[in-house]
């Protein structure tokens, strides 16, 4: 009991030197322990908020090149469909030029024909016209040849006209 007695007995040395061992366990624990603890902790605390800080900087750069990447095509699209509109127009323009020199061709060659029509026409008329002269100089010789009464001139006339070309 003795020994269960000195257990409960309060020592003011003892507890003395618990304090002060406890103290310099403290300070050791502080010194060797708590501060390159608390300092790895530390940086890395840095460590992770410099790669938070990094990745939301690649992720704002991969939202930018995005969204220059989408009107970078919008305008390519934008440019083919000009450039698409621009090669229809140009096709129309073409087709209509073309058919309006293809009119212009047609024309001229109708107003040729109409020329050469015209033409060959003067050309039989006044044929016509001089054999139908030289018809009545023939015929006028004829009558005056021979001196001939009323009905001799008349049938002289039907003949000449029965001997005239159809045409």
């Amino acid at each position: 009991m003795i020994l269960a007695q000195s257990l409960i007995d309060v020592n003011p040395g003892f507890i003395l030197l618990k304090i002060i061992a406890f103290l310099i366990f403290l300070y050791i624990l502080y010194k060797f322990g708590w501060g390159p603890i608390t300092n790895a902790l530390e940086e890395r605390e840095e460590e992770i908020d410099s790669s938070i800080r990094r990745a939301e900087e690649a992720l704002q750069e991969a939202k930018q090149v995005q969204a220059e990447n989408k009107k970078a095509r919008r305008e390519a699209e934008r440019e083919a469909q000009k450039i698409l509109r621009e090669a229809r127009d140009a096709a129309e323009d073409l087709r209509e030029e073309e058919k309006a020199k293809i009119r212009q061709e047609i024309d001229a060659m109708k107003e040729q024909a109409r020329a050469d029509i015209e033409r060959e026409k003067q050309s039989a008329l006044q044929e016509l016209r001089d054999e139908v002269a030289d018809l009545a100089i023939e015929a006028a010789s004829k009558v005056v040849r021979d001196d001939l009464d009323g009905e001799r001139q008349r049938k002289l006339v039907h003949d000449f006209i029965d001997e005239l070309p159809q045409n």
